[in-house]
């Protein structure tokens, strides 16, 4: 019998009967069961099963205009310390483009201390304080020194207590109750009512325990979007006009409506479905 032959026969002997458990190989990876087919989540979510799909890194890592954008509709969430949860639509922000924009912290390419949250990651926090007591949060987006002011967000959930923050922490008028239409419809109220201060600077908003963003529910279609020039950057020259502030048209919770805006946008919805005939 030829040598070949033989170990063929030899090598059938050793093999382990049908049927038979095999035993792993110290060294071979133990592989778990097969995966099941079924639809898939998008990589732009993370979530625990039985709660709203929490937006990942992935979601944040865009320039800042599309993110500016992408922001709107999406659910702002605060834990508090004792567990209470505050949540808002963003119906309102900037986008601030990084140092050729003149109406940015990071203009010229500037870095200092207070601006470096910019020049993070996207997802990262930049809060700072104007007037010497409000706080503005912003959100770093791709390209460095560049990112996303929230403006404004509808109150979805823990209004009381978003109230009760407005009122211990707001100047002035301390006396008046506050209406559910000025808890948040400002960059600083927002961050009163969810008290979010200067703690909160170069956190990421991917993964902190405090405060996230979440896939906002889906409408039957989707929201008329306005883009308008920014407010209150009047010394930043020709950027001051830029329409770079980005509204869902119709919500009462928006810090500043711009009529003018609004009018173009319908104009040229208007010209672009006449083009369609």
């Amino acid at each position: 019998m030829g040598q070949k032959k033989q170990r063929l026969l030899e090598a059938k002997r050793h093999q382990s009967p049908p049927g038979a458990t095999r035993t792993a190989s110290p060294k071979e990876p133990r592989l778990g069961p097969p995966m099941t087919l079924g639809p898939q989540r998008s990589i732009y979510f993370s979530s625990l099963k039985g709660r709203p799909a929490r937006l990942g890194s992935e979601f944040f890592d865009q320039p800042a205009v599309p993110l500016a954008r992408a922001f709107l509709g999406q659910v702002l969430v605060r834990r508090l310390d004792d567990g209470t949860e505050l949540r808002g639509r963003v119906v309102e922000t900037e986008a601030y483009l990084g140092p050729e924009d003149e109406a940015a912290h990071s203009r010229g390419g500037r870095q200092t201390p207070r601006n470096r949250g910019m020049f993070m990651k996207p997802g990262t926090l930049y809060v700072y304080l104007i007037y010497g007591m409000y706080f503005c949060m912003n959100v770093s987006s791709q390209g460095d020194g560049a990112c996303v002011l929230l403006r404004a967000v509808e109150p979805l959930g823990g209004l009381e207590a978003m109230r009760q923050l407005r009122h211990t922490l707001r100047k002035g008028a301390a006396g008046r109750a506050l209406k559910d239409l000025e808890l948040c419809n400002g960059p600083s109220k927002l961050c009163q009512a969810l008290a979010i201060d200067k703690s909160f600077d170069q956190r990421d908003l991917a993964t902190d325990e405090a405060v996230w963003l979440e896939r906002g529910p889906l409408g039957p279609s989707e929201p008329a979007v306005v883009a308008a020039a920014r407010v209150g950057i009047g010394h930043a020259g020709e950027w001051a006009l830029k329409p770079l502030r980005f509204y869902v048209q119709g919500s009462p919770w928006v810090s500043v409506v711009d009529r003018a805006a609004e009018r173009d946008a319908q104009a040229r919805a208007k010209a672009s479905r006449d083009e369609d005939f």
